[in-house]
């Protein structure tokens, strides 16, 4: 029963009081917040408004139940779409601050229906179950990563040898030996994984009997998805309190851009229905209201609002405190500054900047998004690192064969200082990548010339146009054994350049493998064998050779120095000198030849003395070296040989090269189990 006034405005959602249990919810524009609560069968028992109203927050006590209570929310006011008003009690909403649901989200017309022709939708909404005790508070793992690895749950485990059964698709399979021992042969130290909270399908997949297998959808921000957790958050923290004691940190891709409910005509679940105006970014034309679409989804987070800001705030908390993770690498970021330009200093990014928690953890931001300004790379500060789209894009068309990279080039593998070297910034704050979920993988990326998304059902037009990739001569599949050798030739190449580089690293799950999405490189829609890993067939020779560069990078200060590299002499010592395989330093007229196809990139740093070549041509090269003595760190291509004579070397074809002086101890790049 509902205790008259006995209620909180205090915290937000269900809180188990002595009494029963809180219920909180925000809505500015509300007439009525009631609370139905669920038997086992799913059927309402008992519904309740609540009386206490607050600050916009209508709250009230309910004796009598406490954890594992079943319960949604109905919301009455006014229902005017045109003017962001979607009020309708016959709607079920889940509460924004839901901890853990029953059952999945499923799409259904019924869930987007106009008032006048609604029925109860409860029968098809998620309930919400109240939480109880929460597990000791955990704080971020204090750790700067330095390998990102990206994965995705359902793809990771779902064909995994060692993952068996009801397991298979959930994050506790993430959590046998073999995959942490895997994790630790390539040297990764903090693991991305990709969405995980609650989602729903897109509104265009259930006609075309597809699923979305990333979960860039979501609509509930403290509840984990059902599928992924089937037994709630403690599922997740158990999998971070392991990693944490194999020295992984785990961190989650998290979108706070846009939500599930999608444009006006889009299912009303949670915010739509409580309070649109508040949560979401509206501009008015002719008199009506328009949700905004910076995101490319239907709707954008109004995140210069009080309440959205708590709701991210508090959410993120959550994770970290009880989830166990370390950080977030925040999806389409600039929604996070958007007021509705981009601000870097905007009250929502300086929240998270000085949260006493958050401030804490590892950020990440993507930092573009596809509304009006929305690419903002390099605009994040200090606190936070970005996805370098830029490397991706300018390392790949160097390995094309594209004129005029050889500058690009040297500007990425060098830290990319032209966008990250101010304000005290790192090489660390760029996180480079060759492929992430959004694109090819790398062995389609020297594979395809073009995407093939048939399977996506839209035929072939979405995704992305411009992926500076190449096929060798074959388009897909071959028998070829001379294609098979120089794609795999070229895959070392890239990881090479990787490993190389100044600056953070992540690695896209499976690439390592040698995985391919048949050309698919917009596979959000494909969980099935287009997006599971296969380790039966899995490259071991290319998975070795990813921890020997690993290996490598990390015996060598001057690769792992996290300074950008200035050309100026101090001490005697130049840190960077750029070599033309004439062996004389590069020139004005040498950067600007459009067909340059080979660089040195000699280092001495902290007397770690080596000189990285980089050779895409399809034939081999003569490299003049610098006086004194060299020997051979590492060869991309593990079929060449590397003549190394006094003063000159042949560098293989489409190779990188890595020359070091001889040290008295022996530096061990042999890849460790």
């Amino acid at each position: 029963m509902l205790v008259p006034n006995g209620g909180s405005s205090e915290q937000l959602g269900a809180t188990v009081t002595a009494e029963g249990v809180n219920f909180a919810v925000y809505s500015e524009t509300a007439s009525a917040l009631y609370v139905s609560l669920y038997d086992e069968l799913d059927k309402e028992i008992e519904r309740f408004e609540l009386d206490g109203h607050k600050d916009n927050i209508h709250f009230g006590l309910i004796a009598g139940i406490g954890p594992g209570a079943k319960y949604g929310f109905r919301a009455d006011g006014p229902y005017e779409p045109a003017q962001a008003y979607f009020f309708d009690p016959n709607k079920l909403l889940v509460d924004p601050y839901a901890r853990r649901l029953d059952r999945p989200f499923v799409r259904s017309p019924r869930l987007r229906l106009p008032r006048e022709d609604a029925v109860d939708t409860a029968p098809l909404v998620p309930k919400a179950i109240v939480a109880g005790k929460i597990a000791e508070p955990a704080s971020p793992r204090r750790k700067h990563p330095s390998l990102f690895y990206e994965l995705n749950v359902r793809g990771y485990t779902m064909r995994h040898p060692s993952v068996q059964g009801a397991l298979r698709g959930t994050v506790a399979g993430l959590t046998t030996h073999h995959i942490i021992d895997h994790l630790h042969y390539l040297g990764v130290d903090t693991v991305e994984l990709m969405p995980i909270a609650a989602f729903i399908d897109d509104g265009h997949l259930p006609i075309l009997g597809l699923t979305n297998a990333w979960g860039y959808n979501p609509v509930a921000y403290f509840a984990p998805d059902p599928r992924l957790t089937p037994r709630g958050i403690q599922e997740l923290r158990n999998m971070t309190d392991l990693y944490r004691k194999n020295g992984i940190s785990v961190i989650l891709d998290v979108v706070y851009n846009h939500t599930g409910e999608g444009d006006d005509q889009g299912p009303v679940l949670s915010l739509k229905g409580l309070d649109a105006r508040s949560y979401y970014r509206f501009v008015e034309a002719d008199g009506q209201q328009h949700l905004v679409n910076d995101t490319g989804t239907g709707n954008t987070l109004r995140c210069d609002h009080p309440a959205t800001q708590r709701l991210v705030i508090e959410s993120l908390r959550y994770w970290i405190e009880v989830g166990g993770v370390s950080g977030f690498r925040f999806d389409l970021a600039p929604v996070l500054g958007r007021e509705p330009g981009f601000n870097p200093n905007a009250p929502m990014l300086e929240m998270i900047k000085a949260d006493p928690v958050l401030s804490k953890a590892i950020l990440v931001a993507e930092p573009w998004d596809p509304g009006p300004g929305g690419y903002q790379l390099g605009q994040f500060g200090k606190e936070f690192r970005e996805w370098n789209d830029t490397y991706r894009d300018d390392v790949r068309s160097f390995w094309r064969g594209d004129d005029g990279k050889i500058g690009a080039l040297a500007g990425k593998v060098s830290g990319s200082a032209e966008i990250f070297d101010f304000a005290g910034r790192k090489p660390s704050a760029g996180v480079n990548f060759l492929a992430v979920h959004d694109g090819f993988t790398l062995a389609d990326l020297v594979s395809y010339s073009d995407k093939h998304n048939e399977a996506n059902g839209e035929d072939n037009r979405d995704g992305h146009n411009n992926n500076s990739s190449w096929n060798n001569g074959v388009e897909g599949p071959t028998d070829d054994e001379e294609v098979i050798a120089a794609r795999k030739r070229d895959v070392r190449a890239l990881l090479a350049t990787l490993f190389m580089s100044r600056g953070t690293m992540l690695l896209q799950q499976g690439d390592e493998l040698g995985r391919s999405q048949q050309g698919n490189n917009n596979a959000y829609a494909q969980d099935n064998e287009i997006t599971w890993l296969d380790f039966e067939h899995a490259d071991g020779v290319l998975v070795d050779y990813v921890a020997a560069l690993h290996n490598f990078r990390k015996a060598h200060p001057a690769l792992t120095h996290d300074h950008f590299l200035s050309g100026q002499e101090r001490h005697g010592v130049r840190d960077v000198v750029w070599l033309h395989p004439e062996g004389r330093e590069m020139n004005e007229g040498d950067w600007n030849a459009a067909g340059a196809s080979v660089l040195g990139m000699h280092l001495n740093i902290s007397g770690d003395e080596l000189i990285v070549w980089f050779n895409r041509q399809a034939e081999a090269v003569e490299a003049q070296l610098p006086e004194g003595e060299w020997v051979i760190g590492l060869v991309s291509d593990d079929q060449a040989e590397v003549p190394l004579d006094p003063g000159s070397t042949t560098l293989p074809p489409r190779s990188v090269v890595v020359l070091m002086r001889p040290q008295e101890e022996p530096v061990d790049t042999a890849p460790k189990e």
